[in-house]
């Protein structure tokens, strides 16, 4: 069984991902740190050509082809910039190097996994991983302060799905045709933009220069003044400030595996909570699959567990870490709160809004709903109606299955709950995913396939239908009748 110490955690928290990082740095070259005393609007002008020259490589890398294309990926530069071109294939082809491209049946297995309960992935998503993710205080900081998630939460959501979706999809990290390898190069730049602009410069660079200043990892990036309101995303980076010794490098490694895990293992773990556990093989073959996506996205060897019992002890006791010292203010709440109103906002019944929260706390725990300020319903006829529900479903399912194996009573109230969420924040023709063309109509194309639970009987397929209308039924970008 594989061991996590402290003091490994330690250091890898003052890791970032040294290529990705050295990429923003070239795509930056000519970037000037501020001076005590300079405002963000002065930061903005001292930098105004490094910050257009990384929104340009930005928007070079929407041009980014399928798996089979990246090895001879040629971006098309802006003329002001024509060596952007060449970083980005730099950065692809480092990342890329000794990567196999050949058939892995562990990660086939995982695809069909996803393809099964893909539905629930989706719950699970919304109702555990992303939860989980705000319960470590620097992870949830990056988190509000790059995405203002308690007003954008459903851009979180629809962000996630964009990686998910494409590397898990068949193929998304093993074939020439999927998708999935270029999406995470693509988040793995964004984590070290967001390295680059709160610390305001190269991360370790900046790192070494606290350090030599302090003798320790100690050390303050001190908030920017600003003469108007911040707005926008690159402006909220730069204007927040860091606390190196109390967070650690923003996008560590530590945090980078405990997201990946929230991918993985929550999965797994909550699929077990339900009462679908999967088969030993099953879930070994799903954290192989995300653990190959890790390595794409930068993440250490350090940082990856192969078994549900590793996963579950590198999991605790990152949490246990993060539970040791809560920063104040506490955005936690802010951001579980904003999550519940956004699933909350999508049931049309008022009697059944209070599932979200009753299944993050299912899910996840108790005490993890009270960190992030996810307040339960105490007693009422929804609170009975969910444990009850959850109780005689389990109850049923396990006498019924001596039977008819395969039966679930479980998965189809949780097919329910996951197609709602699934309609409004991964269909929504108003708030559409952003991907590729072609992956987008794939992506909804499976979505659609999604429908109807191949385990189920007829019957409940067909209340499946009844309770949600003709729209799944509907082709992708149809108006349904």
């Amino acid at each position: 069984m594989q061991t996590w110490s402290n003091e490994a955690l330690d250091a890898l928290r003052y890791v970032g991902d040294p290529l990705a990082d050295a990429t923003v740095a070239r795509l930056m070259h000519d970037w000037v740190r501020p001076q005590a005393g300079q405002s963000l609007e002065q930061l903005q002008q001292l930098n105004q050509v490094p910050l257009e020259r990384l929104n340009a490589a930005t928007r070079l890398l929407h041009q980014m082809p399928v798996n089979g294309g990246l090895a001879d990926w040629r971006p098309l530069p802006p003329p002001a910039h024509p060596d952007l071109a060449g970083i980005l294939v730099d950065y692809v082809q480092q990342a890329l190097q000794g990567y196999a491209w050949e058939t892995d049946p562990q990660v086939d297995q995982a695809e069909q996994v996803f393809a099964e309960l893909g539905v629930l992935s989706c719950l699970i998503q919304f109702c555990a991983s992303l939860p989980e993710c705000y319960v470590v205080p620097d992870l949830s900081d990056v988190l509000h302060v790059a995405g203002q998630l308690e007003q954008h939460t459903d851009h979180r959501i629809r962000a996630t799905a964009a990686m998910i979706f494409p590397v898990m999809l068949p193929g998304g990290l093993t074939s020439a045709s999927g998708r999935g390898v270029g999406q995470i190069l693509k988040v793995r730049l964004i984590h070290a933009t967001i390295r680059h602009l709160i610390l305001r410069g190269e991360p370790q660079a900046v790192l070494e220069s606290v350090r030599r200043a302090a003798g320790t990892p100690q050390g303050m990036v001190p908030p920017l003044p600003s003469a108007a309101p911040v707005q926008g995303l690159q402006a909220s980076l730069l204007s927040h400030g860091w606390d190196l010794q109390q967070h650690g490098m923003p996008c560590n490694q530590e945090e980078l595996g405990y997201t990946l895990l929230t991918f993985s293992y929550v999965f797994l773990r909550s699929l077990r909570r339900l009462g679908l556990g999967l088969r030993p093989e099953q879930e070994t073959a799903y954290l192989h699959c995300w653990n190959r996506a890790a390595r794409l996205l930068g993440v250490s060897d350090a940082m990856l567990a192969w078994s549900f019992g590793d996963a579950a002890q590198l999991f605790a006791l990152i949490q246990q870490r993060a539970r040791a010292g809560r920063p104040m203010p506490d955005v936690r709440p802010l951001l579980g709160r904003a999550l519940v109103a956004n699933l909350e906002s999508v049931v049309p019944l008022r009697l059944l809004k209070p599932v979200g929260p009753l299944m993050i706390q299912h899910l996840c725990g108790e005490e993890v709903a009270r960190e992030i300020g996810v307040r339960t319903p105490a007693g009422g006829l929804s609170t009975w109606i969910f444990n009850f529900g959850m109780a005689v479903t389990r109850g049923l399912d396990a006498l019924v299955r001596v039977f008819v194996p395969g039966f679930s009573l479980a998965r189809f109230f949780t097919r329910l709950i996951g197609q709602q969420y699934v309609w409004a924040f991964l269909l929504s023709q108003t708030r559409p995913l952003v991907l590729p063309t072609e992956l987008l109509g794939e992506v909804q194309a499976t979505l659609h396939t999604w429908s109807v639970d191949p385990k189920a009987p007829r019957w409940l397929n067909a209340i499946e239908r009844l309770v949600h209308g003709p729209r799944w039924a509907s082709p992708p970008g149809s108006t349904p009748s």
